[in-house]
């Protein structure tokens, strides 16, 4: 088992935006010249293929790999690469998505010890000649916006007035709204004939 360190920062807009986050800038900062990427093998999607060498990038939940792997190393050298925070940043942007309203650390600190929360659904496999894990001790730095909403609308705003301000057709301004008001970002506060109007919730309120 291999141990390193290394600093780089994930973007979280509204949750989490899967290959767009952790994974996606891992794969890229771990690829080398040469190295295949996002291929398949054996039926199985592949992160990085390196020589005869397969590489997982697994952020948590080795559980749902168990079969794939298990599968894959009767076969193919694996390398399991997780990462874990030793230290990592909050920053808050506004709704422009450039204006920082805020940084600080997150009082949460990782430690090589979180492995075997992970590792002890597939303890086995490390007794495999075939199966390596690298475990990156990290710096991460996440970036958070608090809303897609732009700053310039009125208080309360309908869908209309929403379909204007961020230049898109209101069918999909209704379904944005209808998706934030469930999500706790924005309330209904009323009616203005036909048209629901909203507010953006107060952050004590949210969940």
């Amino acid at each position: 088992m291999k141990n390193h360190s290394t600093k780089f920062g994930s973007k979280h807009l509204i949750g989490t935006l899967g290959e767009s986050s952790l994974h996606s800038v891992l794969k890229d900062w771990y690829a080398q010249p040469g190295d295949l990427l996002e291929a398949q093998v054996d039926g199985f999607h592949i992160d990085i293929i390196r020589h005869d060498r397969l590489i997982e990038i697994q952020t948590a939940n080795f559980s749902s790999q168990k079969r794939k792997l298990n599968t894959l190393i009767e076969k193919h050298p694996l390398r399991l690469v997780f990462p874990i925070a030793q230290e990592k940043w909050i920053v808050r942007l506004a709704a422009d998505g450039v204006t920082q309203l805020g940084r600080r650390k997150s009082p949460k600190r990782g430690n090589i010890f979180q492995l075997f929360r992970e590792l002890v659904s597939i303890p086995d496999l490390t007794r495999h000649p075939n199966f390596s894990l690298e475990v990156l001790l990290i710096q991460e730095e996440e970036v958070r916006c608090e809303s897609l909403i732009p700053s310039d609308l009125p208080d309360p705003f309908s869908t209309e007035e929403l379909a204007q301000g961020i230049d898109q057709p209101r069918w999909l301004a209704q379904k944005m709204a209808y998706c934030l008001h469930n999500m706790g970002v924005i309330d209904n506060v009323g009616k203005n004939g036909n048209s629901i109007l909203y507010s953006i919730s107060s952050p004590a309120t949210r969940p």
